[in-house]
């Protein structure tokens, strides 16, 4: 049996090369399109994107990986992944994005990152920073100095 480049959980849903269609696909398993989309996908596994392949609309999917055209704001669960011929234009919302050299990407990205790692947390309001204290002049009064 032949291997295909994608992974096949037996449900898959095809939009063949030539083939147009204005309006939603809603599915559990794997959308691939390989002609041209006007409208949203919603599945709980993967979409794939053939070189032929035109989305316009949205894409909410498990993960997506794309050697076509979209026009769209994409919202994966997992990774988002554009080859070589790939053209996204609009949104990203994933935790992973890979794009191979020659892929191309023009829109805003969201990874969920919300602050730099390195940043520290607010301490709660009676807790004092010592660290702003140090090398500081420390003045005793009352009482004389032992050297």
């Amino acid at each position: 049996m032949k291997k295909t480049g994608y992974g096949d959980d037996g449900n898959i849903t095809l939009l063949a090369k030539g083939v147009e269609l204005k309006g939603e696909i809603r599915v559990d398993g794997t959308v691939r399109i390989d002609g041209r989309l006007e409208g949203d996908v919603h599945t709980k596994g993967e979409v794939i994107v053939g070189e032929d392949g035109v989305v316009k609309g949205s894409i909410h999917a498990d993960s997506l990986v794309s050697s076509g055209k979209i026009k769209a704001t994409v919202t994966a669960t997992g990774k988002v992944q554009l080859l070589k011929t790939a053209i996204l234009i609009g949104e990203v919302h994933c935790p992973t994005l890979l794009m191979e050299e020659g892929a191309k990407f023009q829109g805003v990205s969201d990874m969920g990152v919300t602050g730099w790692p390195e940043e520290a947390q607010r301490l709660p309001g009676n807790v004092r920073d010592m660290n702003a204290h140090r090398n500081k002049p420390v003045a005793l009064i009352g009482r004389e100095v032992d050297l």
